[in-house]
């Protein structure tokens, strides 16, 4: 197990529950082929292999609220439409909050799912152990991250990690439960490289001896201009995901951004209105414009560098929030409708799939599950979904609960 800013090592155990195997990243992969251990059911057809497709996961940790980002309620009660207005795009027809006034001149390059649905618990870790991984961990089983999936199946491409964690490991958001950002069954050899950039000293990952003089440049975000790095913005956000189109350029194939690493005493999207959480008036003042620039940044300079096309951004919070204001003058946890972001990688922007209903409390068309998003990404990656993977003690287990699809609206 390996972190860039660390030279501790942890080891990890089937089942284990302690965070501390969160805080390492594995730097290399077994590169094994799919037929080496996989097999194969009968359901769907092989994958059309895609050498050159990536992807970007950018988790908006705490949930934001789909009234007051991608699913607004303007002719809602005020109680339920919140103090954002909407503002038009440059799509017709789609409108989106003021606090995203970047975001709305590029909305052609996006889409917006706004039936996002899922079971369980209203909990941070369960929700993104379902955007991350497809499934909710059940007994001893941690189902692998995407990323880690991806990493075992096809290995490093050239001298940089598969998959890198930036700019580190989901903390505590209030229950011992795991996050899903592990190779779980699979095992710490499939895990993420974690790095964090730094806001001060940005410099690529000093104690990594394993990384070439070319990765570690790509990992150097003083290689870029100043104007660049100002345009993502100076926060740790920002240049995670500047740094994530650097290492997407440098063969990475994966790259997951964590907003933030808790959402205590922290302002984050889990407005629930009074400390330690954050209030709703952040979304207007940090939160907003802070995923604005980072947001709108990066798909401006995947597209304009040829890279939007193969590679795949998706932008998701684990649930959504109450669609009434509580009496600390913020929402609560709501699993039941949200909104999330996907574009890049084959996907068509400028459209919506889905809606809510007139509160923004339920999905009224085209609901949609985290396991349909995680089919929708192996879709783009070129994995089969046919694929079983091994967990090292018992039979194989399928990548994906049978019977679940990918998205295919996006793609058309």
């Amino acid at each position: 197990m390996f972190r860039s800013d660390s030279d501790k090592s942890a080891e990890f155990r089937n089942g284990m529950r302690r965070r501390d195997f969160l805080h390492a990243g594995s730097l290399s992969a077994t590169g094994l082929g799919l037929t080496q251990f996989t097999g194969r059911r009968a359901r769907g057809g092989v994958a059309k292999a895609k050498a050159d497709a990536n992807c970007i996961f950018l988790a908006l940790v705490g949930g934001p609220s789909q009234l007051d980002t991608w699913d607004m309620k303007p002719g809602a009660p005020r109680e339920i439409r919140g103090p954002y207005q909407p503002i038009k795009t440059n799509v017709p027809g789609i409108e989106i909050s003021e606090i995203f006034p970047r975001m709305a001149r590029i909305a052609d390059k996006f889409a917006i799912m706004r039936g996002m649905y899922r079971t369980g618990e209203a909990v941070h870790a369960a929700g993104y152990q379902m955007m991350q991984t497809g499934r909710l961990f059940e007994g001893n089983i941690e189902y692998p991250h995407i990323g880690c999936v991806l990493t075992k199946l096809k290995g490093q491409r050239s001298d940089v990690p598969s998959h890198v964690l930036l700019p580190g490991p989901i903390g505590n958001t209030g229950s011992n439960m795991p996050h899903g950002q592990t190779a779980g069954f699979l095992g710490h050899r499939s895990d993420p490289f974690v790095h964090d950039p730094g806001i001060h000293d940005p410099g690529g990952p000093s104690q990594a001896p394993m990384l070439s003089q070319k990765a570690r440049e790509a990992f150097d975000l003083r290689r870029e201009p100043q104007d660049v790095r100002e345009k993502y913005g100076l926060n740790r956000f920002g240049q995670s995901c500047l740094l994530a189109r650097r290492l997407v350029e440098a063969g990475v194939r994966f790259v997951t951004v964590n907003m933030f690493e808790t959402v205590f005493n922290e302002i984050t999207w889990d407005i629930h209105g009074a400390k330690p959480f954050s209030p709703i008036a952040c979304y207007g003042g940090r939160v907003g414009p802070m995923f604005d620039m980072a947001y709108s940044s990066l798909l401006s300079e995947l597209s304009e560098r040829g890279l939007l096309e193969n590679t795949m951004v998706v932008g998701a919070g684990e649930f959504g929030r109450t669609p009434k204001i509580n009496p600390a003058g913020g929402r609560d946890h709501w699993p039941q409708c949200w909104s999330m972001l996907m574009a890049g990688g084959g996907i068509r922007g400028g459209q919506i799939i889905g809606s809510s209903d007139d509160r923004g409390a339920a999905p009224k068309d085209r609901p949609t599950s985290p396991a349909e998003i995680a089919a929708t990404i192996y879709k783009g990656l070129g994995i089969d979904l046919a694929t079983e993977l091994p967990d090292g003690q018992a039979q194989p287990i399928p990548l994906i609960e049978p019977g679940i699809e990918p998205v295919h609206e996006l793609f058309v």
